[in-house]
């Protein structure tokens, strides 16, 4: 029966050694390898453009028969992302598509909807938790906040109009041209930023959703919304 009971004991201590490894695995070596993999999508990133390897500006002052950009490429970074709310030091890498590959070394661009700046909604997902948690604090965004982005040539200025909402994930129509529940009645050159709710789970999505609000060449400076 002592033996019974110890090699049960021991096995809970094992079991329990296990659960405490792949905790801290989750929630430390994911992010720390993450945060490293994001840091090179903007390395990479800033040297393109050093080299004035660019897409081509897709300002908002551009009329809505002007040609796209040059079209992104699966898994590759066009663009970062800051969010003052979130931190002055907060900037994420954008990559083109959604897959679990790609969220896994930035934030992913829907890639059936509009480019940055154009007209349509560009629509931006980002993981909650793990790899990085980009989006961990996503609920304390509020309307009027800022959400600026640049792909080396301008700076896009987003103003939050709404959000963050709740939603399920078969909601497909919150990242249409003209988002569903967002509030916007036309078109227009919109963005919406999505994540998982909650925090572990995935049962929800949170959205929020911006209009355009300005654009400048980056030569001119930082936008308003980063300078502290």
């Amino acid at each position: 029966m002592r033996v019974f009971v110890r090699t049960v004991s021991e096995l809970f201590i094992t079991v329990g050694t296990l659960i405490v490894l792949f905790v801290v695995y989750v929630l430390f070596w994911t992010g720390v390898k993450a945060d490293g993999v994001m840091d090179d999508q903007i390395d990479r990133l800033q040297e393109q453009w050093s080299k004035g390897a660019v897409h081509e500006p897709s300002g908002a002052g551009a009329p809505a028969s002007a040609p796209k950009p040059a079209a992104y490429r699966y898994g590759r970074p066009f663009a970062i992302m800051y969010i003052p709310r979130l931190g002055f030091t907060w900037n994420k890498p954008v990559l083109e598509g959604t897959g679990t590959d790609v969220l896994k070394k930035g934030l992913a661009h829907y890639a059936r909807t509009a480019g940055l700046g154009q007209e349509g909604n560009f629509a931006v997902a980002g993981h909650r938790r793990t790899y990085g948690d980009p989006f961990k604090d996503f609920p304390k965004l509020r309307s009027g906040d800022a959400v600026v982005l640049t792909d080396g040539t301008t700076w896009f200025t987003y103003l939050i109009d709404k959000g963050p909402d709740k939603t399920v994930p078969s909601d497909v129509e919150v990242i249409d041209p003209v988002p569903r529940k967002s509030g916007y009645t036309r078109p227009g050159r919109y963005l919406t930023l999505t994540t998982r709710d909650p925090e572990w789970g995935h049962s929800h999505r949170l959205i929020v959703w911006a209009h355009l609000d300005s654009t400048q060449p980056v030569e001119a400076g930082k936008p308003r919304a980063l300078r502290r």
